[in-house]
């Protein structure tokens, strides 16, 4: 049963790392300062999360290099496993008490064999986890404003979650269509945000951000050539989404995309490295921004 669970498992993180890369530059060319120059003309920020399995554990990197920068999140939207950071974020958890949940994870703490003939697999776990460490809430109660993406998988359109129990919201962000279940909220059947907006830039906008980081864990990837089924999917995936997701960042102030070419999308164990590097690339690029 758990050699089972641990193939699906492995199929719905591929698919998820299929999520789209992107082509621009890290941030706009028409503007940089200061932060106290930015801090002084009262703008808010706005911090995208997007997609990409395992490798998501870097967007714990950048919150760390935004801590140690100082700068104040005002907005946070998230995709995938974005949303299930910025879940966590919203409602108070720190760079570092991220990175412990993350760094004791494994796949069988947040999904487990589902029974339905929607999908292969559950994340219900997943849910429990974020009630867990954050408690039964709603995302209009968070102290920092916070929105997760999903798609309707019956009308084939964008879902902003914005309200509404937490871990279900984020259960239906992660649902990748035919193995998670689709997950139920107000009479639509939610899938995978990814589908539809992989690095979630719309909310943020919706919200009044004025500056807009985003992060995107799946360009600059090296790809070689397929050895199996499973990555002519996941090539599938990334083809059809490309072109999408590049048009759909292009409201982003500053981009971070870490190099993440040489992680797997499977395996936990690369957690504390993939921190790293998120942290590296963040800082790298924040300080550019911020001279």
């Amino acid at each position: 049963m758990k050699n089972k669970l641990y193939v699906f498992v492995s199929l719905i993180l591929a698919i998820s790392s299929s999520l789209s890369g992107m082509a621009q530059s890290d941030f706009r060319s028409d503007w940089s300062m200061s932060w106290e120059d930015f801090s002084r003309k009262e703008q808010k920020i706005g911090l995208a999360l997007g997609g990409g399995a395992v490798l998501g554990a870097a967007h714990i990197g950048v919150l760390r290099a935004i801590d140690e920068m100082g700068i104040e999140i005002d907005y946070i939207a998230g995709t995938s496993i974005g949303a299930f950071v910025a879940g966590l974020y919203a409602f108070g958890l720190n760079w570092e008490e991220i990175q412990y949940i993350s760094e004791n994870l494994n796949w069988l703490d947040i999904s487990g064999l589902s029974f339905s003939n929607m999908g292969l697999l559950s994340n219900r776990k997943m849910g429990d986890l974020i009630r867990e460490k954050i408690g039964n809430v709603n995302l209009e109660d968070s102290p920092l404003p916070v929105a997760m993406i999903a798609a309707d998988i019956e009308t084939m359109e964008k879902v902003i979650l914005s309200s509404g129990d937490v871990g279900r919201a984020a259960m239906a962000s992660t649902s990748i269509p035919g193995i998670f279940t689709p997950v139920e909220i107000n009479g639509r059947l939610l899938v995978d945000g990814g589908i539809v907006e992989n690095v979630p830039i719309s909310p943020l906008v919706d919200m009044g951000a004025d500056i807009i980081i985003a992060v995107n864990l799946n360009s600059d990837h090296k790809n070689k050539r397929p050895e199996n089924i499973l990555e002519i999917l996941l090539r599938t995936f990334v083809m059809t989404s490309n072109t999408a997701t590049q048009f759909q960042t292009r409201n982003a102030d500053i981009l971070i995309k870490p190099d993440l070419s040489e992680f797997n999308v499977i395996d936990m164990n690369q957690s504390s490295d993939l921190i790293e590097k998120g942290y590296q690339e963040a800082i790298r690029i924040l300080k550019e921004y911020f001279k």
